[in-house]
């Protein structure tokens, strides 16, 4: 550096006051003395005194420049009264007690100490003497010489302690009625901590892990001016101010005649909060693992004695401690001694050890990974060794959940206080959640209600009323006139804003004047019917009209359904019935349909995809049949959460010309915290080199050293902290095996820390009996559950009553999705708490790096293809046999290609006509097999064929699974869960579709070893045929069907929490196949021959691009993870794979998905390369960021980045031939 460069130097007190000068870096530290005499009061009061650097003394004549002082940094003026060699350690005051002022003698006291130490380094040699900043100028020595000082450092061989003696003779005596501590002591003990700042040889000096890492470097020959002054991580400097507390804290208290409890610890610390130091219980249940020799907490009072193991009497037992009388304060050195002699004991078998277990970690992941190195890495090792010492076989070590957790997991929170969600957020930012986790808090403002005035009848004022509402929102009111103007209304407003209202008061206002008018409700679940039902009940109730109500689904008796068709003026149902029963037979509805006058049709949101193509088709049947057959032209009330075109997906949802939109939300909304928790990156075990299996739940870092602390853990002991502290929460999961174990893992920790509560939370899940899912609804709904772990059956508009937290496992596939969770909090305008845990996949770990993305995305749109000709010819024949078609009045229900569709129904023995019949005028009738033909079409992928899952025990249905997830979940040797129980399944009996279990206490699960293909229909050639540019425009991706086959041939099985692999097991299991839709692209033989030309793996490099392309799909279109998977090759597959990136639809039939895909493929390569190109991590293998997907059938095995970048490439220069020459034909 020049001479005349100047830069600004930070200096600070003890006590705070700081000063930033300027000053030439050629400047002296003398020089700098003397500025800071004439211009900084503390240096001007107390012209005496040593400026110290990270631990390091100052010399006088050294330069500024000498030290490695960077921004952010600061030099610390501890100031000195001059004293001979005589008035060292061994003097003592004669009488602290008589002091006047507390603060000035602690400062006084701390001078002392300081000089002392100063003392003691200024004797230790020579070398040392006024040479201090010498051992930073290394360039300047031989290797010789730099090993030669590094071996002189202060701690080598002795190491000079703290001056106990002096600090226990300075702090003061406290009766039984004072605090435990008293301000003086903290004072006292707040300047002695701050001095303690790493694991040092001694406190101010050189710093272990910096001098270990140096001597390697000499010894390699390589430069050790990196610049640093210590290598500690912030949580290994905690624990050695936490050991300093507790070793003189217990210490003064023995000298007092006191036992050391937990709750005198917990007031010490209390008080020493208010010095600005932050240390709490967990901090010394800390030291307790990581020494257990030194520290212990026991009940059992008997055991407390004073010698080298630090005693600490639970809370619990307090009371029973029985309190000694303060001894006199008389010739203390007789105990002085004594104790002072077990300070430094302690003192240097916790550091000696803790820097043995430190090392011990840092020769197994390498010096560079220190600063990652986490506590409960080193708890763990310091567990792994012992067990390595005490081991007499090789057998891995067996872990569940509760010993493979972290250190901070073992100390778990036993409180059950009672916490707003606002002060929950500062809770685990102290507690589990310390260690980083937490990356963003989002801050998600109230809003003030906006109400309007509307004209209703007496009545209905006066119900209103009785219901607590006397004032309407403004976007009711809005949706409540333009239903009463006869119009179509889609309310599209956030969660919980009242929009069940705006179809309510309309519609039963209506029927309350109109004897005769009916109205149809349809919703896509039974537990909204069963939640709404309740609510029109209460309405008509306060309303005191008396008209029929009744919901008609699959779980309605055939008695109830007779006294409905005859007596319900508003009939809740869904479209499975609406599809199956009421069109196919709505000749027993006409009652109801020749006075039909509002179709309500609520989450609109959720009809989208194939669902919603089938739900479109069903409408279009209602209302064709409303028209010709029974005269009724009802009005439509949508009710759908947020999304980007709720009027255009509504129009064409139910085929209707217009649609009055009302967005603008006059609702209130109480503040929500929106929480971004992201699992702490932790050492893998290093003694035991198990096999680890690679999910959802645990994704390896791009170092092969650290692993992804488990997202099932740690959404697990969130939910324990919500249900522990009175806040009612559900965790929202994406799969049913993901909801019980969550269950599991919550129940045991709260089995140790709040027994009374482990069967207050439950699994609501699909597959449940319906008697099970009715109990729990009933128990949650009513209050007596207090928190629940569920897929999105609970995502919908059910009133769920208070919420006050909610859990969400992974990011759910749609921003609209996540928001729709989300708003299950807060109901009642309560303030809420969101917490998104986060996967290991590149999705999440994307928002987690890049919350504005997250919280800036706009809602996504919902979109329905009423033009796909399969769903349209199969709804066609379900509406011939309702009612004859007619191209000239159908037209308008089924679009312009009715005629063709006709036509080829015909053709396949469907439908007929009279031949006399002009093609205008022919009427269609149906003439196909099926006396119900609706039966025959699926809207939802629903599968018939289901295995049994039976607790032998006591003998009673379990669940019902599809036959496609059946093998995943049950088979000779699984592990099956249900309600957060494990049961070992003994027997699948494939001919009856029943799996025999017994329930039993495992510390493992078991996963599957499978395979899948896709076989491509027409797709067996790389190169396709030359497609038409109109179909597929600009692209040479294709979206063809095709057959996807599974086949399982063994499982493996997993220690729990761990995720630590065991045992491996051979299967042999039918294959299960279906066919559905995927969307491809073929990779050039040339770019092949390029890739095997470097040396890549061509295989891996086709897995990597695939999931590359699938992890960017979500940010493009509305999807869950659930929805595509990538052609993943089995790694002990070596069968040929064709040269192509291919993703498929996993729903049976396909969903549409792959043609929208297929559609935007050369935008979604594109992506993808800049996703691998900017994502800095391993060459070969990659990382979550990038090409890891937890939707990876094999784990993330026969990957290859560096390929997937080169094929990416070559099939985008591919793409651009294409396109330019799909524009050259356009020309010609």
């Amino acid at each position: 550096m020049a001479e005349n460069t100047h830069r600004e130097i930070q200096i600070r007190t003890l006590s705070g006051e700081s000063i930033v000068l300027p000053i030439p870096s050629s400047s002296t530290v003398q020089e700098l003395k003397l500025l800071l005499n004439q211009t900084f009061p503390p240096a001007t009061h107390s012209p005496n005194f040593h400026l110290f650097f990270k631990g390091d003394r100052l010399g006088l004549q050294s330069q500024i420049a000498c030290y490695p002082i960077e921004t952010g940094d600061f030099l610390v003026l501890v100031p000195f009264s001059k004293k001979s060699k005589q008035c060292g350690a061994a003097a003592t005051p004669s009488n602290v007690a008589d002091t006047a002022s507390i603060s000035n003698l602690a400062n006084s006291t701390w001078s002392n100490i300081m000089e002392d130490i100063s003392y003691l380094r200024q004797t230790k040699g020579d070398a040392e003497k006024d040479d201090d900043a010498s051992h930073l100028k290394f360039k300047t020595f031989t290797d010789e010489h730099r090993k030669k000082k590094m071996a002189e450092t202060p701690g080598s061989d002795k190491q000079i302690q703290l001056p106990y003696d002096l600090i226990l003779n300075t702090l003061q005596y406290t009766s039984e009625t004072e605090d435990s501590l008293g301000e003086h002591n903290g004072e006292v003990l707040t300047k002695v901590l701050a001095s303690i700042t790493c694991l040092s040889d001694l406190p101010l000096g050189h710093c272990k892990l910096l001098k270990s890492v140096r001597l390697k470097r000499l010894n390699l020959g390589s430069c050790v001016n990196d610049g640093s002054s210590c290598l500690c991580p912030q949580w290994l400097k905690i624990v050695m101010k936490a050991f300093t507390f507790i070793n003189i804290f217990s210490a003064w208290l023995h000298f007092q005649g006191k036992e050391t409890t937990s709750n005198l610890l917990e007031n010490a610390m209390d008080q020493l909060g208010k010095f600005g130091v932050k240390l709490d219980i967990q901090h010394m249940k800390h030291l307790s693992l990581l020494c257990p020799e030194l520290i212990c907490f026991t009940d059992d009072i008997k055991k407390t004695s004073y010698d080298d193991v630090m005693i600490i009497i639970n809370n619990s037992k307090r009371d029973e401690v029985k309190k000694k009388d303060t001894p006199k304060r008389g010739p203390k050195w007789l105990h002085v001694s004594k104790i002072v002699s077990a300070l430094k004991r302690r003192d240097g078998f916790f550091r000696n050890n803790l820097w043995l277990a430190f090392s011990r970690l840092l020769s197994a992941c390498g010096d560079e990974m220190a600063s990652k190195i986490s506590l409960e890495d080193l708890v763990a090792s310091i567990k792994d060794q012992c067990s390595t010492q005490n081991e007499r076989t090789a057998k891995p070590i067996k872990r569940s959940l509760k010993n493979s957790k972290s250190d901070s997991d073992s100390v778990k929170c036993h409180e059950t206080s009672s916490l707003l969600p606002t002060e929950m957020v500062e809770r685990l930012q102290k507690g589990i959640g310390s260690e980083g986790q937490i990356v963003h808090i989002e801050d998600i403002s109230a809003r003030k209600a906006i109400y309007a005035e509307l004209e209703l009848s007496e009545n209905m004022k006066s119900a209103l009323l009785r219901m607590g509402i006397s004032k309407l929102y403004s976007h009711q009111v809005e949706s409540i006139k333009a239903s009463f103007s006869g119009k179509n209304v889609v309310v599209s407003t956030m969660t919980s804003s009242g929009k069940s209202l705006c179809y309510n008061l309309p519609v039963l206002e209506w029927l309350s004047k109109n004897q005769s008018s009916c109205a149809l409700y349809i919703f896509p679940t039974k537990a909204l019917a069963q939640d709404q039902l309740r609510a029109l009940v209460y309405m008509t109730k306060v309303l005191d009209v008396n008209f029929s109500i009744g919901i008609y689904d699959g779980d309605t008796s055939q008695n109830e359904r007779t006294w409905l068709l005859h007596n319900s003026r508003l009939l809740i149902t869904n479209p499975d019935m609406m599809h199956i029963s009421i069109l196919p037979h709505h000749q027993r509805f006409s009652r109801i349909l020749s006075n039909l006058r509002f179709v309500v049709i609520d989450e609109t949101h959720t009809y989208k995809g194939a669902f919603g193509c089938h739900t479109a088709f069903i409408l279009r049947r209602l209302k064709r049949l409303c028209s010709h057959v029974y005269g009724t032209v009802p009005s439509f009330i949508f009710s759908t959460a947020t999304s980007a075109n709720p009027r255009e997906h509504c129009m064409e949802l139910a085929n209707l010309p217009t649609v009055e939109l009302v967005q603008n939300d006059g609702s209130p909304s109480a503040g929500k915290l929106f929480v971004l928790w992201n699992p702490i990156m932790r050492l893998k075990p290093f003694l035991k080199r198990a096999k680890f299996a690679t999910a959802a739940d645990e994704v390896a870092d791009e170092s092969v050293n650290f692993v992804r602390s488990s997202p099932i853990v740690d959404v697990s002991r969130l939910f324990a902290e919500m249900v522990q502290h009175g806040l009612r929460c559900i965790t929202f999961c994406k799969s049913r095996k993901l909801c019980e174990l969550v269950l599991s893992y919550t129940r045991e920790i709260l089995h140790e820390t709040a027994p009374h509560l482990v069967n207050l939370i439950c699994v609501y899940r699909g597959g449940y009996i319906a008697e099970e899912r009715r109990k729990i609804e009933s128990e949650f709904f009513g209050g007596k559950i207090c928190g629940v772990v569920a897929t999105n059956a609970l995502e919908l508009g059910i009133d769920v009553g208070e919420i006050d937290v909610t859990l969400h496992l992974g990011f759910p596939g749609s921003i609209a999705s996540l928001w729709q969770q989300a708003g299950r909090g807060g109901r009642r305008e309560k303030p809420s708490l969101a917490v998104y845990v986060a996967f290991g996949g590149p999705l999440d770990q994307y928002f987690m790096k890049h919350p504005e993305k997250l919280f800036g995305r706009p809602i996504e749109g919902c979109h329905v293809d009423a033009q796909n000709k399969q769903v349209l010819e199969q709804h066609l024949v379900c509406a011939a046999h309702e009612h004859p078609l007619s191209v000239l009045y159908d037209e308008q229900y089924f679009g312009s290609c009715l005629e063709s569709a006709l036509i080829s129904l015909k053709a396949r023995g469907y439908l007929s006509y009279e031949q006399s019949s002009d093609s205008s005028t022919r009427i269609w009738n149906y003439i196909g097999p099926e006396k119900l033909p609706s039966h025959a079409v699926n809207i939802r992928a629903i599968e018939t064929i289901r295995y049994e899952v039976i607790d032998q025990q006591r003998k009673r249905v379990l669940e019902e699974i599809e036959e496609s997830k059946a093998f995943f979940q049950v088979y000779d040797g699984a592990v099956y869960m249900c309600q957060g129980k494990t049961y070992l399944v003994e027997k699948l009996d494939l001919s009856n579709k029943v799996a025999f279990c017994k329930e039993t206490d495992l510390k493992y699960y078991t996963k599957t070893r499978d395979y899948t293909d896709i076989h491509v229909i027409g797709g067996n050639i790389a190169y396709p045929v030359k497609i038409p540019t109109d179909m597929f425009p600009k692209t040479n991706a294709r979206a063809d069907l095709c057959n996807v086959t599974t086949n399982w041939f063994g499982f493996y099985r997993i220690w729990r929490g761990s995720n630590q692999i065991f045992d491996s097991v051979d299967l042999s299991l039918p294959q299960y196949s279906f066919e559905s839709q995927a969307v491809w692209i073929p990779v050039p033989q040339s770019i092949k021959g390029a890739v095997v030309k470097q040396a890549y793996d061509f295989r891996g490099g086709l897995h990597a691009a695939s999931h590359a392309v699938l992890n960017v799909v979500p940010l493009y279109i509305t999807c869950n993870g659930s929805d595509l998977a990538p052609e993943c090759p089995n790694p002990h597959d070596q069968r040929y794979q064709p040269e192509r990136i291919l993703i498929y639809d996993q729903h049976l039939g396909g969903s549409g998905l792959s043609l929208q895909v297929q559609r935007i493929f050369p935008k979604l390569l594109t992506a993808a390369l800049g996703l691998l190109t900017s994502c800095h991590c391993s060459k070969e293998v990659g990382c979550p960021d990038c090409v890891q997907s937890f939707a990876c059938q094999e784990y993330n095995e026969v990957l290859h980045k560096e390929a997937a970048i080169m094929i990416i490439k070559g099939v985008l220069d591919a793409e651009q031939q294409f396109e330019d020459f799909a524009e050259c034909s356009e020309a010609c």
